[in-house]
């Protein structure tokens, strides 16, 4: 679980119903059930017409990457990769074969059995970064339709206020009444901007994020391969990749 992503969504919505009942309007005033169906339903129908189906419908997985991520522990990575680096410097490449079942990391895995499996240089790089290009697009798939489900919902929000101020301007019989149709008109885009700000596009965000994240952690694992491939020192390796690391995060010499 992502703590920072549900307390910052938490503490968001907290922050407006707080303000809410801190005011002199009851909540009921705050909710219409038809605006909420012309922004969220809009917005969700205009993204339908912008992606395709499959795409789409992977919206789910996509919020649940926002709030239950778990980035890659670089120093753990680094350490292993090194470990490898020592047996294949001492052993040999085929020694690796037996580390297989200790290795978690996917990429990892795959990148020591191609050169296991005596794969040159290039190849296995070209093999890898296609792997990373394939994991940047889908990163950046589900990244585009939240960022369209916020560009979307204020203009969605807008359209609900404009039907209202119609609705309501189409019958001026009763003065009276004006008040609360422009209120009731004007929530719409309250719930536009709502759904854009605290919802869509702060977790498009926060994927992008992961996502940079993720891939620096493979770009690491790309080139620690690579250096046990070619028979770099263990040592070597270490100094190499701990680049990628903060330098407070970097263990004391």
């Amino acid at each position: 679980m992502d703590i920072t992503s549900l307390a910052g969504f938490l503490l968001a919505i907290l922050l407006i119903v707080g303000s809410i009942l801190m005011g002199s309007a009851p909540i009921t005033a705050f909710i219409d059930i038809p605006s909420f169906g012309v922004v969220i339903g809009g917005a969700s129908a205009a993204a339908m017409m912008a992606f395709p189906l499959k795409s789409f419908l992977r919206l789910p997985m996509v919020f649940k990457k926002a709030f239950m991520n778990k980035q890659d522990d670089l120093p753990d990575i680094i350490k292993q990769l090194v470990e490898l680096a020592e047996v294949a410097r001492r052993d040999g490449l085929l020694a690796l074969e037996g580390k297989m079942g200790e290795v978690e990391q996917p990429i990892i895995k795959s990148g020591i059995q191609m050169a296991i499996d005596g794969n040159d240089a290039d190849t296995i790089e070209s093999v890898m970064r296609t792997e990373m290009e394939a994991v940047a697009r889908r990163h950046k798939e589900g990244k585009s339709i939240l960022d369209q489900l916020a560009r979307f919902a204020p203009a969605y929000g807008m359209i609900g206020t404009l039907m209202g101020l119609i609705m309501m301007l189409s019958d001026m019989s009763d003065p009276s009444g004006i008040g609360a149709g422009m209120a009731v008109a004007l929530i719409t885009t309250l719930y536009g901007a709502i759904a854009a700000n605290v919802g869509f596009q702060p977790f498009a965000e926060k994927l992008g994020l992961l996502s940079k994240y993720e891939l620096n952690a493979m770009e690491l694992i790309v080139r620690g391969v690579l250096a046990i491939q070619s028979g770099e020192s263990p040592r070597a390796l270490e100094q190499r990749l701990m680049t990628y690391l903060h330098p407070k995060k970097r263990p004391a010499n």
